[in-house]
């Protein structure tokens, strides 16, 4: 049995599904944002706003490290960025089975437009931001699948059930 991993752009249920995913596995789930926050007493936003991105992508690397060293059988949710460093994609290849939860823009800025906690998305024209942001990371998304998960249109058991089938055991 592996580790199942989620990964996708910001805003593309890679919690939800984890969550809900985690009761239907019967394993736990381990957000990458959540453990670096509290692993650094801060917030993502706060150690973007402190340290930088760059710093906070070295967090997700480490990250990925230890995990891998880990015993633990789980759902991994990872933050929309991790995917984009090569060695990201190789270290998440090792951990288990991924799966990318793939949305259009449109898709995206309509589950994020009033939300204030990404700051990726502050400023001007968020939906522009999406757009360039995923044009950038999908060949990275893509290249660290194992199953791409379509998600647009599709209601949270649907793609839960589609990788609950998918897991290879």
């Amino acid at each position: 049995m592996q580790n199942v991993i989620l990964i996708g752009f910001m805003g593309c249920g890679k919690s939800t599904v984890g969550i809900r995913l985690s009761y239907r596995l019967k394993r736990t789930l381990e957000d990458t944002d959540k453990r670096i926050e509290r692993e650094q007493g801060k917030t993502v936003s706060d150690i973007f706003a402190q340290q930088g991105e760059e710093s906070f992508r070295e967090m997700e690397t480490q990250l990925l490290r230890r995990m891998g060293k880990e015993p633990a059988v789980r759902i991994i949710a990872t933050g929309g960025g991790l995917p984009v460093r090569k060695e990201n994609r190789v270290l998440l290849g090792r951990l288990g089975q991924v799966f990318y939860l793939r949305a259009k823009p449109e898709t995206i800025y309509e589950r994020l437009k009033n939300d204030t906690t990404r700051p990726l998305l502050r400023g001007e024209d968020p939906l522009g931001k999406i757009k360039k942001l995923m044009r950038e990371r999908d060949g990275a998304y893509e290249a660290a699948a194992d199953v791409i998960v379509d998600v647009d249109g599709m209601e949270l058991e649907q793609v839960v059930q589609k990788i609950a089938e998918a897991v290879t055991p």
